[in-house]
């Protein structure tokens, strides 16, 4: 038997698990901490790192007394973390101000000036990324950070990091940019790395973008490295506030929804939609081109030796929320009497847009769309329909995928929302027109254990790891007369996705789709 730990850091808390070699999940402890927002910039999204150090701290001695077991026994401790979440420190890596948090979209100006210069010098680079540079990566955020902050606080910046590496340097002790390790995961797909073209973009592209960028590619230095690699061990002041033993291995962090793809069992021909707040769809291949639209292609960021696609929504859980919300509910009791709805029976086509969009039209400045409305609409059946757009969405995201020769063999629905929400997987199974797998068990935070089995030395590799941990699956299998009504709305959904969401778009029909909006509902409830 051997006993590891992995933390998986979300937006609003810390999940810390612990798990035996033999006996599988031994338990969880959560620990939450504040997002600030500011209700006047619906952009501004930040927190603090001290806060998720104080929560990492609890959460992890609440799951030692929780199970019993005694923290001199744990042998590793894993971390990923949501991403791009940037942090600013100067130069003994102390924090400037808060975490830029992944869904802080304050840099669209920003990403849209590296856009536009890419494409002008003609960068590899932003091909490798879908062809746009998102408002929610490492650059952007950056950018942002140097033209707002004041004099002082641009004279001591230092370094940038983003939040899984800046918790790996914390926990073991460094406290120099010159001993940083940085995670592959992280900034091949969020700050244009890649061994392709010798690691960042240029300082002259950068220096073009904007001359506060002069200097800056050097600063973000250190060995960059796939999770197979350990950043270092437990340092004695951290180990002691965590109640673990000094000196275990740490290995370097990645992004959760790629450590989520690995915990639900994908491999090479997988597709994992890791379904929370947002989506992240993460798959893998030997072999791999340009996929235009999406999050990046980056070899060693979800399985060492593959190569990682990333792709997404911007808004999944939190759009359910929203509806809730406003509904005076909460999501739970809003839910209850969906599983009698039909598919299509609402009338509602909704675009799943309240947060902009990821893939594969990286456009933040798109909004929340529902067509369809009468008088005797429900916030319920808002919701059944929030659910089915954000189903048509990820079938856009996968055709893009399939069509750039990305694999799509299997679809399994990870992450948090699919535990709990049968509704979603039977729609995404019509939507898709294809079996959706589900890990029967929680998948949270297995990822994270996996890549600390490795690191421990207990398993010699990721796919010993998974064939020994991931879960069996359920199957929500299509249902016939529901994917032929979908398919009809999938086309509606399609035709409004690319003519509403493109700037330049051709100019298409629409007259057609409120009235089949209703044809669909009534065949719906008489059938």
């Amino acid at each position: 038997m051997a006993i590891v730990a992995g933390a998986d850091f979300g937006t609003l808390s810390v999940r810390v698990t612990l798990l035996d070699s033999e006996r599988g999940r031994l338990g969880t402890a959560v620990a939450e901490y504040p997002l600030h927002r500011r209700r006047e910039d619906p952009d501004y999204a930040t927190q603090s790192h001290t806060d998720q150090m104080n929560a990492l701290v609890k959460a992890t001695k609440d799951v030692l007394h929780q199970t019993g077991i005694l923290g001199q026994d744990v042998l590793a401790i894993a971390l990923d973390t949501t991403g791009s979440s940037v942090l600013v420190v100067d130069e003994n890596l102390q924090p400037l101000d808060e975490y830029y948090l992944w869904c802080d979209h304050r840099a669209h100006r920003e990403a849209g000036e590296i856009t536009r210069k890419a494409h002008e010098l003609k960068l590899e680079a932003i091909d490798w990324c879908g062809g746009a540079y998102s408002h929610e990566w490492g650059w952007a955020k950056l950018l942002h950070w140097l033209r707002h902050a004041d004099e002082e606080k641009r004279a001591r910046f230092a370094t940038a990091l983003e939040h899984c590496d800046m918790v790996a340097a914390t926990l073991t002790g460094v406290q120099h940019p010159s001993r940083l390790k940085r995670s592959v995961c992280a900034m091949g797909h969020k700050w244009m790395w890649n061994p392709k073209w010798g690691g960042l973009p240029s300082e002259e592209f950068l220096v073009a973008v904007d001359p506060l960028l002069k200097g800056v590619r050097e600063k973000i230095g250190g060995a960059y490295l796939t999770s197979d690699h350990i950043y270092g061990h437990l340092s004695e002041e951290w180990a002691a506030k965590m109640g673990l033993k000094v000196g275990i291995p740490i290995p370097v962090g990645a992004f959760d929804a790629h450590w989520d793809a690995l915990g639900a069992g994908c491999k090479e021909g997988d597709v994992v939609n890791v379904v929370g707040t947002s989506t992240c769809i993460i798959a893998m291949g030997e072999k791999t081109g340009l996929v235009p639209g999406v999050c990046g292609v980056v070899p060693g960021s979800v399985h060492p030796k593959l190569t990682g696609i990333e792709a997404g929504l911007s808004a999944v859980g939190d759009i359910f929320e929203s509806i809730a919300r406003r509904a005076g509910k909460n999501v739970k009791d809003l839910a209850q009497g969906l599983e009698t709805y039909k598919s299509g029976q609402t009338g509602l086509l909704r675009m799943s847009w309240d947060n902009g969009d990821r893939t594969v039209l990286v456009n933040p400045e798109l909004g929340g769309v529902t067509l369809g409305w009468n008088l005797i609409h429900t916030a319920q059946d808002e919701l059944f329909a929030a659910i089915e757009g954000t189903a048509f969405h990820t079938r856009i995201i996968l055709e893009r995928m399939a069509e750039y020769g990305v694999p799509v063999e299997r679809v399994i629905n990870g992450g948090g929302i699919p535990q709990n929400n049968s509704v979603l997987n039977q729609v995404y199974a019509n939507v898709l027109n294809k079996p959706v797998l589900v890990p029967d068990g929680t998948p949270t935070s297995l990822g994270s254990a996996i890549v600390a089995f490795v690191a421990a030395g207990v398993y010699s590799s990721i796919d010993e790891a998974q064939q020994r941990l991931c879960l069996p699956f359920k199957t929500f299998a299509p249902d016939p007369k529901a994917v032929e009504r979908y398919e009809r709305l999938y086309q509606l959904y399609r035709k409004l996705y690319f003519g509403l969401g493109e700037r330049d778009a051709v100019p298409v029909a629409l007259g057609d789709v409120l009235p089949t909006l209703r044809e669909i509902a009534h065949e719906a409830l008489e059938g």
